[in-house]
């Protein structure tokens, strides 16, 4: 077991999530739990068996401290807390998980020099099935093997460089989003031929979720495994027809650069 304190700022749907996913790999005494409604922060403390406090206590005590804030109250909440990071004997491991603001900024805002670990989250990290994409800047070896330990319990974490994280965000973080549809769609499209909706939504879950895992570990390219299924003169093939004709993976790509911009846009603006 991991004996480092985890303090988040933040209960909401990512912070949640992450502290899930800590809390599989991490004791419920080693995290810290606080929000702008105390009782959220309550609610997520007895699930988990961590401790419910303030964002002036977690930022004394935590040796990792997620701000899972909105970008736009990322300032405000980094000021009030700022003489609390000033006064610490040796410094945390801020992680940001703010969609647009850069480490430097995140640093500036904190008025400390401290080590930052920017993160962009997805929600299936809450089941251990997410992806979280990172790039850090002054953590030393052993903070950052202490990290990938805690974050093991969320999926899939992996580094890279800063200026790449908002095209990777728009993949894994929007792209939860995306998939939901395409099961709500294919459940919809099953309701249609007859199907009870509690067994399309299931039918339709399982093989986005067994696709994806066929696709990781046998590491093929998504065409081969589309032309696997489609037999000659098959009912497959005709659907896959359907959906070129209906734009479906120029709709998939634009959905992913149409995030990208936004994401791009929104951080233009801030660092403004």
């Amino acid at each position: 077991m991991i004996e480092t304190i985890f303090g988040f700022i933040g209960c909401g749907n990512m912070g949640g999530a992450l502290a899930r996913a800590v809390r599989k790999t991490v004791p419920g005494e080693n995290i810290l739990l606080s929000n702008r409604t105390p009782e959220k922060a309550e609610a997520l403390a007895g699930e988990l068996g961590a401790e419910a406090s303030d964002n002036h206590t977690l930022a004394r005590r935590s040796d990792f401290l997620f701000l899972g804030v909105k970008p736009q109250m990322m300032e405000g909440m980094l000021s009030d807390i700022r003489r609390d990071l000033s006064g610490r004997s040796a410094p945390c491991v801020l992680v940001t998980m703010a969609a647009g603001l850069s480490i430097q900024t995140v640093r500036e805002m904190a008025g400390v020099s401290f080590p930052v670990i920017r993160i962009m989250p997805n929600i299936p990290a809450a089941v251990g099935r997410g992806v979280v994409l990172c790039c850090q800047d002054g953590v030393d070896e052993g903070d950052l093997k202490t990290f990938k330990a805690a974050l093991s319990g969320a999926g899939l974490t992996d580094f890279i460089d800063e200026k790449l994280i908002d095209a990777g965000s728009a993949v894994s973080g929007c792209g939860p989003a995306f998939a939901a549809m395409m099961i709500e769609a294919l459940a919809d499209g099953g309701v249609a031929c007859g199907l009870p909706r509690a067994k399309a939504q299931a039918y339709a879950a399982q093989t986005l979720l067994g696709t994806a895992a066929l696709a990781l570990e046998t590491g093929s390219h998504p065409g081969q495994l589309k032309d696997a299924v489609c037999s000659p003169g098959g009912s497959t093939i005709q659907g896959v027809r359907a959906l070129e004709a209906r734009g479906f993976r120029g709709a998939v790509f634009e959905a992913v650069t149409a995030a990208w911009e936004k994401t791009r846009e929104m951080s233009g603006a801030k660092e403004r």
